[in-house]
């Protein structure tokens, strides 16, 4: 089954239809220049609504490793997801300081970040096309990607079946593609999830 990761969430009717629709994984975002920011207090009150199957990712930009891993220690998220410079020497640091899984997202624009990101020491790889920039990038670069992998940039409810017949991803990551006017909207949700069970039901036939 494809992992289901919905993003950036921020009110407690996106929680509430995320119950419902019943992701794997749901995010919150913590780099402060993001217009779907979310300050510790509110993800901490989100978290305590969210179905305890369904895994809280934080998403960082350059943040520091010892406040990522209160974060993590401290149960407001599940798992770190980070989406700035952070290099290796970084993730050792932040894994000396918690055992939660840790998810590195990368810039795919050329072959060697391709490369980069199969080199990478953090539990799970995420390939985008730029920090919430909401475009694909070229996914033929990802072809041939010798790790599972979440897929994310540009995805939404109509064009995430090609994406999964295509790449078989380890999981897809959506933001922008189920908002209206900025805001998440429960039936791009149910549209996303149901696309995404249906070509899983369709694969496995």
């Amino acid at each position: 089954m494809t992992r289901i990761k919905l993003c950036g969430l921020t009110r407690p009717e996106d929680i509430r239809a995320a119950n419902e629709l019943g992701p794997d994984c749901v995010g919150f975002v913590f780099a402060p220049r993001s217009r779907r920011y979310v300050t510790p207090q509110r993800a901490a009150e989100l978290k305590q609504a969210l179905d305890p199957r369904i895994r809280a990712v934080g998403v960082f930009v350059n943040e520091t490793a010892q406040a990522v891993a209160a974060f993590l220690n401290g149960g407001i998220i599940d798992i770190a997801q980070l989406h700035g410079s952070e290099d290796e020497e970084y993730i050792q640091r932040l894994r000396a300081l918690t055992g939660r899984p840790l998810i590195r997202a990368f810039r795919i624009e050329t072959e060697r970040d391709i490369a980069r990101a199969g080199r990478s020491g953090a539990d799970y790889i995420l390939l985008d096309s730029g920090s919430g920039s909401g475009g694909s990038f070229d996914w033929k670069l990802a072809q041939n990607f010798p790790r599972p992998y979440f897929l994310a940039g540009g995805l939404n409810p109509d064009n995430v079946k090609d994406a999964l017949r295509r790449l078989a991803p380890y999981g897809v990551d959506v933001s922008s593609g189920i908002e209206t006017d900025g805001i998440k909207d429960k039936r791009k949700m149910a549209a996303f999830v149901a696309a995404v069970r249906k070509e899983d039901e369709h694969d496995q036939s």
